[in-house]
């Protein structure tokens, strides 16, 4: 069946109303800093680009899209913005997207990025049929540029000034050109500035539009505190009317951009209720199932100080008690405790962990790092940043139950900007 690219609420005025999105919050990670996003990302109360409840692996993301496919009628586009850049996290946010066009072939998928890594991507979210692209081009000049963005890392180098603005806009318009080349739709979303790049962006849509792009977003800066940028005005909006009225004789305008969250769901303009969000997050808690494709681990692995609660950083733990589920007598099972590797050698310490975690799904623990975090879920096993008693909440876990209480609250920052691509995908 053809993907219906009309039903698009973010590319298609006219179905706005009728046809909902839902962003995956798949990808912590970014590989620029702008001078206009905080960090924090994990938040229930804030609505801007760059946020959202918490961050899902593949197969929990899947499981959320399962719920919202139950509750929220007429979600017709899946969407991938953050919390981070999609392609600053290429293993999460491909995998997600195989695991929702194999479950899902009628959805339409989309991602919103920075552009800085998607070009090694572009063949492979041609062949997913990935319909929509959205880059965030802020600036065509790498003086305005500069102003803009703080550092940009790529290849693992880090660039600042000058250099950084001339690389991020240079892999930006050539993956603008090779979206078009590949027959995806792409949208432009340049954030408006005042003082920065307010006289440019007619800049921009000239330049985007001479390389294909098909709608240009010229969105309100939004003002954000603990920002470079957190004490310049919002552009007013007679100033934005303005701008996206001269841009428009260079490429059509999106004029209903949300600015959504990176786990916005539902109709664009309205706010995902507490409720809804619990409802949802419910069933992404549980990690891998043994049904699911890779799937097949009895386990799981819990760090504690006393034996009895959820109290230890991963990175302090010297051994793992490891838990199985008795079904017969409905109660879990200490198996056994293994011992972990010495602490020191960075990723090969997780990747050893991950061979002794081999058959647990999950592992249980107070707090950890990104990149043991990282690690272990490239090797299937999701750690869970939660507290408690250890039987109630594994047992919650292998049955299913609503673990959403026993999750750890706790601010979460991680070493990029939130733009995820400036919104909405």
């Amino acid at each position: 069946m053809p993907l219906q690219t009309e039903n698009h609420p973010c590319f298609n005025d006219e179905s706005r109303h009728m046809f909902g999105r839902i962003h995956l919050p798949v990808a912590p990670k970014c590989n620029i800093q702008c001078n206009y996003c905080n960090k924090k990302y994990d938040c229930i109360n804030e609505n801007r680009p760059g946020v959202t409840s918490r961050v899902l692996s593949p197969v929990q993301a899947v499981r959320y899209l399962d719920q919202a496919m139950a509750i929220v009628p007429n979600i017709a586009v899946v969407g991938i913005a953050g919390p981070g850049d999609p392609f600053a996290n290429p293993v999460e946010t491909m995998e997600t997207l195989r695991l929702v066009r194999a479950k899902y072939p009628e959805l339409l998928l989309c991602v919103a990025t920075n552009g800085l890594d998607l070009l090694p991507c572009i063949d492979e979210l041609a062949a997913l049929k990935v319909s929509h692209v959205t880059i965030t081009i802020n600036a065509v000049d790498v003086e305005t540029g500069s102003e803009i963005y703080t550092w940009v890392r790529h290849k693992k180098k880090l660039h600042r000034d000058i250099d950084a603005a001339e690389i991020l806009i240079r892999r930006q318009l050539l993956a603008l050109a090779k979206l078009k080349e590949a027959g995806i739709t792409a949208k432009v979303n340049s954030i408006i500035i005042p003082g920065i790049n307010d006289a440019h962006i007619i800049e921009v849509a000239r330049t985007v539009a001479a390389l294909g792009a098909d709608i240009l977003n010229c969105m309100p800066y939004y003002r954000t505190t603990e920002t470079v940028f957190e004490n310049i005005r919002e552009p007013s909006r007679d100033v934005v009317l303005e701008i996206q009225a001269a841009a428009a004789g260079y490429l059509p305008q999106m004029k209903h951009c949300a600015r959504c969250r990176a786990d916005a769901v539902g109709i664009i303009g309205e706010i995902n209720s507490d409720n809804l969000m619990l409802k949802l997050s419910a069933p992404s808690l549980m990690p891998n199932d043994p049904k699911e494709p890779g799937g097949q681990r009895p386990c799981i692995a819990v760090s504690s100080q006393d034996g009895k609660q959820i109290d230890q950083h991963l990175g302090e733990a010297d051994r793992f008690l490891v838990y199985t589920l008795d079904e017969e007598n409905d109660r879990c099972v200490l198996l056994e405790s293994r011992v972990t590797p010495f602490p020191g050698g960075g990723r090969k310490r997780w990747e050893i962990l991950s061979g002794i975690l081999n058959d647990c799904r999950a592992l249980l623990v107070s707090a950890a790092g990104d990149s043991p975090i990282s690690v272990l879920r490239e090797n299937g096993i999701e750690v869970m940043i939660m507290e408690g008693d250890i039987e109630e909440v594994v047992h919650g876990l292998f049955t299913g139950k609503d673990m959403t209480a026993c999750l750890k609250p706790k601010p979460i920052h991680y070493s990029g900007s939130g733009c995820g691509g400036g919104g909405c995908a």
